[in-house]
This record gives structure tokens, sequence and C-alpha cells, in this order.
């Protein structure tokens, strides 16, 4: 066993900064920093949110709207996995630098809100990371609500922001209503 499977459920050593050498030492440590864009020295979130724009453009001309779908599920239980495995051997709760949690709200916020052209995707990035930065309300729960190691922290990791990309797609809604 690696040392990285022994650690306890609530580490008690000092915390673990991120770098290329930590996330290319395990599967989990890869997808949960955002193939790299987590590293982001200035606002990873940010970087985290880009790089799903991005992939999202690319992955939407291979993949049907039922194909996304399916990628975004099956994204949201290997981040669960990826996000708890990474936060444990970074011995931080919710680190920054975990950024799939971005990346799959967000790709699920352009999923459910395409198409949309250029504005309505800058007014959806904006949207996106005014929740998930600021937290109101509903958000700020979810955030509180499953803070921690183990299983139910990595589910917390991914919650709020998907509490986010819910709030978003409200706004969105409504804007598009009226």
């Amino acid at each position: 066993m690696t040392d990285a499977l022994l650690l306890p459920e609530t580490p008690s050593a000092a915390p673990r900064r991120p770098s290329a050498r930590f996330m290319l030492a395990h599967p989990a440590h890869f997808v949960a920093l955002g193939f790299g864009s987590g590293l982001s020295p200035l606002a990873p979130g940010t970087a985290g949110t880009l790089w799903a724009w991005l992939s999202f453009l690319v992955l939407q001309r291979w993949l049907s709207p039922a194909g996304m779908g399916a990628l975004i599920a099956a994204s949201v239980l290997v981040g669960w996995w990826a996000c708890t495995v990474t936060a444990r051997n970074m011995r931080v709760a919710d680190p920054g630098s975990i950024v799939w949690d971005e990346v799959v709200a967000f790709w699920l916020v352009l999923w459910l809100g395409m198409p949309a052209g250029l504005p309505g995707q800058l007014a959806a990035f904006a949207l996106f990371r005014f929740f998930d930065a600021a937290k109101p309300g509903p958000v700020a729960w979810a955030d509180k609500t499953f803070k921690g190691f183990g299983w139910r922290g990595g589910f917390g990791i991914m919650f709020d922001d998907l509490v986010a990309a819910a709030c978003s797609l409200l706004v969105i809604a409504l804007w598009r209503f009226f």
C-alpha cells in the first residue's frame, strides 16, 4: 500500500501544495486538478471554469446531447472519488486547486443552457463564477453542510458547485422567460 492510502480520514499533517509532480502521482490528482488547470497560481477556480468551457466546445462536436449528459453524470461520480482522494492527500478539506467540481458544474450549465451564442455563454460563465465565488444562499448552505474529509467531504467539494450551477441555470431560465 502507498502512504496516500494509509492517511487517516482527518489528516493532521501539514497541508501539501499541489505541483505538476503531485498531479501526475495519482490519476485522481490529475482529474481533480482539472488536468492541470487547477495549478494556476491566479484564480484556479476561474482557470478550471475556462478549461471546462473550452473542453465543452470541443466535446460537443463529437458527443450527442445524450452523450454529453452521460459524460457529465459519469464525471460527477469520478469527480467525487477524485476529489475525495486528492483532498485527503493534500490534507485540506476543500483545496482551491481542486477544480474538477467547477469543470463538471460548468459543463452542466453549458449543456442545459445551449444553444447559446457567445454573449449567452459569457453570461453563463459570469453567473456561474459569481455563484461559485460569492456563495450566496443555497450555495453557502451546501458548502458548509458537507465540509470534511472522506466520502462526505469529496461529495461536498462537488455538491456546492452543482448548487451554483443550478442557481446559474435558474437565473438563465428566468432571463429567457422574461
